[in-house]
């Protein structure tokens, strides 16, 4: 069957250790996919890791990290909860603040500029 829904290949990769189960893959891949798909960021590349312990005993049996590169700013976020739904909702609230602040320096340029002893604009000499 032929489809002309072409997905391209994300830039963003999911990494599983661990019994994780396809449902939670997917379910990590559709909030991971939300949050840096959104219109008006620039290029994201990175990588999702999600990990489930073996140990039965763990208060947090889920980890997940995240580290990404948006345009020229790097966001890492991470996340540990009992579940593997309720880490990838923990871990894309995290990312999406990230994003958020990385798109919004990114919009507004904000760069520090050099103080004037090291070369940068001095400021004109006020009067009263």
């Amino acid at each position: 069957m032929t489809s002309d829904n072409v997905q391209e290949t994300p830039l963003v990769r999911l990494r599983a250790d661990g019994a994780v189960d396809e449902e939670t893959l997917a379910y990590a891949r559709t909030k991971i996919d939300a949050v840096v798909g959104r219109p008006g960021l620039p290029t994201v590349t990175g990588e999702v890791h999600i990990v489930r312990a073996t140990a039965h005993h763990a208060d947090a049996a889920w980890s997940a990290t995240a580290d990404l590169r948006i345009g020229s700013r790097q966001v890492v976020a991470v996340a540990e909860e009992a579940t593997g739904t309720e880490v990838v909702d923990r871990l894309r609230d995290r990312l999406r603040r990230q994003t958020d602040r990385a798109a919004h320096a990114w919009d507004d340029g904000h760069r520090t500029t050099a103080p004037p002893w090291r070369g940068g604009a001095s400021e004109a000499p006020r009067t009263a």
